[in-house]
């Protein structure tokens, strides 16, 4: 019986202990759960603070930019209002800015008339001859005979004379422009003649000079072509048709049988234009007449 009470006592111990243990553990559990869960309390603490001090800096931008989207809207709405009435301050500057150039334009085309239009010839006053008895008569010489005169075999050519016109710039270019379409060499010289005397200061006076030279190239009067392209390089060496006035006194020399001197205008025009068409047809020429022998 002894035996059996003290192992039962033994065994009522042990079960109690084993009974503590378990308990010890379950709240050694619970206490880790708890610390955990102060922790991840702790880290979501931070977070809203950060987060709460994100959402007020976003207040804050949200509020300057309602601020300046305001001024903005006043801004707009001044500036509406300041352009309501440019359209028409505009439109009086457009027609007196196009009522002034008409008044120039009329200006400049009555100056040009005005320099054009030939000055009346002054004839000096006829007195009358005296009546005196005393002077003899003078009697007319009697009229020769016409001298036969020889065929000849080429007429002299007379240069063209410029006539003085009342037709503006324009008009008297491009009549002399038509006149050298048809062929009318000779009419296109006296056009463009008239034009460089009558209108020195154009914008084509330099064209006018040019269209010569190609008159008298039409007409193979090479000669008198490069004396016209040499003025034209000489006096309006900024003009575009400097190149063209090179390749065509280059064309003349050739005709005139200067190879020589066609070559030397040639290379000069490739030196001085090379980007031109002008260049790349005068390196050709070149290269053809070099393998003339």
């Amino acid at each position: 019986m002894r035996r059996a009470l003290g192992a039962l006592l033994i065994a009522v111990v042990s079960l109690g202990a084993a009974g503590q243990n378990r308990e010890r553990q379950t709240y050694e559990l619970i206490y880790q759960d708890v610390q955990l869960l102060k922790q991840q309390y702790q880290k979501l603490e931070k977070k809203v603070d950060a987060a709460s001090d994100d959402i007020k800096a976003i207040r804050e931008l949200v509020r300057d930019l309602a601020g300046q989207f305001k001024l903005f809207q006043a801004d707009q709405a001044r500036a509406q209002e300041n352009l309501k009435g440019l359209p028409s301050q505009y439109q009086i500057v457009l027609e007196r800015l196009s009522q002034l150039e008409a008044r120039l334009l009329q200006m400049g085309e009555d100056l040009i008339a005005l320099k054009a239009k030939p000055a009346p010839p002054v004839e000096p006053p006829q007195e009358a001859p005296k009546k005196d008895d005393k002077t003899p008569a003078v009697k007319k010489p009697a009229k020769e005979p016409a001298k036969k005169t020889e065929p000849v075999s080429e007429k002299k050519e007379e240069k063209p004379v410029p006539v003085q016109t009342n037709l503006s710039p324009q008009e008297v270019y491009n009549t002399a422009y038509t006149d050298y379409q048809k062929g009318s060499y000779e009419l296109s010289v006296a056009g463009f003649e008239t034009y460089r005397e009558q209108f020195p200061a154009s914008p084509l006076a330099d064209n006018a000079l040019y269209m010569i030279g190609e008159c008298y190239f039409s007409q193979k009067k090479f000669d008198k072509a490069i004396g016209q392209f040499d003025d034209l390089i000489v006096t309006y060496p900024l003009s575009d048709k400097v190149a063209a006035a090179y390749w065509k006194k280059g064309l003349s020399l050739i005709e005139l049988k200067r190879k020589d001197d066609a070559v030397a205008t040639l290379t000069l025009l490739m030196s001085k234009y090379p980007l031109e068409e002008e260049a790349k047809s005068a390196q050709q020429k070149i290269k053809e007449l070099k393998e003339i022998k």
